[in-house]
Formats: C-alpha cells, structure tokens, sequence
C-alpha cells in the first residue's frame, strides 16, 4: 500500500475533504435574521429539493427563481427568505454535490501511488472522476456554465473544489517523501484542466450528438486515453525528479 499523503486544509469542512466554498453548511438563519425552527428549515429543503428537480429534468423548464418558487409551492417573498438570488440557491445545491465527490474520486488521492500499481491507481481515479460526472452532470455542466459566463461566485466555486485535487496530483508527481517540482505543478494543472474538459464534453447529453450528425460516429471513451495521458505525465514528472 501507498503512504498516506495529507490533503490540503479545507476552508470549511473537516480535515481531508474538498474545501466547499458554497456557504454555511448548518444554516441556522433566514436572512431576515430570524433564527430557523423546525419548519423554516424544511422549507429551506423543500426550495433546495425543488431546484434540484428543475435541473435533473434537463431544462424542460429553465431554471429561475420564480420556476423554484412554483415547483415549491411557495411565493417569491417566501423564497427570498432563504436565498438572494439563483447563484446563491445553485451554490447551496451543489455542496451535497461535492461532498459525494470527496467520497468518490478525491480519495483515490489519499495514498501515494507505487510505481508498480500506477496503472491501476490512475485508471481508478479517472474512472471515480468519469463516474462522479455522470452521476451528477446536469448540475455540474449548469455549475460550469455559469462560471463560463463570468459569474464570479461560480467561477470561484469552481476553482476552489479544483485546487485540493491539483494539489495533490502534484504529490503523486513527487518522488516518495519529496516535494514536487515546478514541472510537477505546472503538469498537474494543466492535467486537471484537460480532464475536466474531457469528462465535460463526454457526459454532456447535447454536444455528442450535434457531432455525430456532422462528423458520424464517435468512440465517446475517454477513460482509456485519460488514463494513458496521467500514468505518462507521473512517470515522466517523477523520473525527472530522480
């Protein structure tokens, strides 16, 4: 077995998590202030489980504030209560999000990879990240759309459920014990980058076939080639660090 390597401390959230970055996790408060009880705090649930719906059914229904308030049977006003606007609301969505990616592919960081298994360790961790996307990928592809867009609370939601996993990709570049080089950090940067373009576009439902019916048909695996291109850039980092 590998040793075991430290994650990066979250900025909320408990040692060896993804720091969330999407607001309190145990809200306590509307935001007139009013402590919540037992009945304002499933009413936040019932507006987080209502968008939740929007998004899983694909944009039957765009997703918007008032469209929330309607599948929740509840009035602007009332949903006002709990959240300012769509960015804050899709923020709180996402956190369960992320923290089933903390239980997913961000563990099969945790241990340093031996030469002998990378292989193995990089196809598991690629294949947790694929799978993560595909449970999750409405919301994710919203999330990323969003930050696309230029909206800064996304765009800073985005990078900072990144960095842990850079960070400790750069680790795995390392020689055991040492630290990674610049080349190291630069690599797994730019790694991240294309994996996660990569994974975007092969659980995306819409792109594929707007290719198929220009170019015909496409191997949509990219598990095999990810794998290749992160066993490649560890040996190659590592060897260089010798």
């Amino acid at each position: 077995m590998g040793a075991a390597l430290k994650a990066p401390e979250p900025e909320t959230g408990k040692s060896g998590s993804l720091p969330i970055a999407f607001g309190e996790a145990d809200v306590s408060h509307n935001l007139n202030g009013q402590k919540l009880g037992r009945k304002g705090r499933a009413t936040r649930e019932r507006i987080l489980a209502a968008a939740a719906e929007l998004i899983a059914e694909g944009g039957e229904v765009p997703i918007s504030l008032s469209a929330v308030a309607r599948r929740a049977n509840l009035g602007m006003t009332s949903l006002y209560l709990y959240f300012t606007d769509l960015t804050e609301l899709l923020l709180a969505v996402l956190r369960p999000v992320m923290e089933d990616a903390t239980d997913g592919y961000f563990r099969q960081l945790g241990e340093y990879w031996p030469d002998s298994e990378l292989e193995e360790r990089c196809r598991s961790f690629v294949q947790a990240y694929f799978d993560f996307w595909t449970k999750h990928s409405r919301v994710l592809h919203l999330r990323n759309n969003m930050a696309d867009q230029y909206d800064e609370r996304m765009m800073a939601a985005r990078v900072r459920t990144a960095q842990p996993t850079i960070l400790l990709m750069r680790k795995q570049m390392a020689l055991p014990g040492g630290e990674p080089t610049p080349e190291a950090a630069s690599m797994a940067s730019v790694l991240m980058t294309g994996l996660e373009r990569a994974v975007t576009v092969a659980t995306d439902t819409v792109t594929p076939a707007v290719i198929e019916r220009q170019f015909g048909p496409r191997n949509n695996n990219v598990v095999d080639p990810l794998t290749r291109l992160l066993v490649l850039a560890v040996r190659d980092c590592r060897q260089n660090a010798a």
